[in-house]
């Protein structure tokens, strides 16, 4: 049994795939902080886009 607790306690195995799993984590928060952050600006110039189109339509 003390065999087995010293094995277990010096096996590394699990924490690379906690690793791993952390910087996932961290990537994709990244990225939704990103895509946040440029959905307002994006919106902006959709509007921006749709009142050039709908002037051009009616102006022609």
């Amino acid at each position: 049994m003390r065999r087995f607790i010293g094995r277990f306690l010096r096996d590394d195995s699990g924490a690379t795939a906690i690793e791993y799993g952390l910087i996932c984590a961290l990537i994709f928060l990244v990225i939704i902080g990103a895509v946040g952050a440029f959905a307002s600006q994006t919106d902006v110039m959709y509007d921006k886009i749709s009142t050039a189109i709908g002037a051009a339509v009616d102006g022609g």
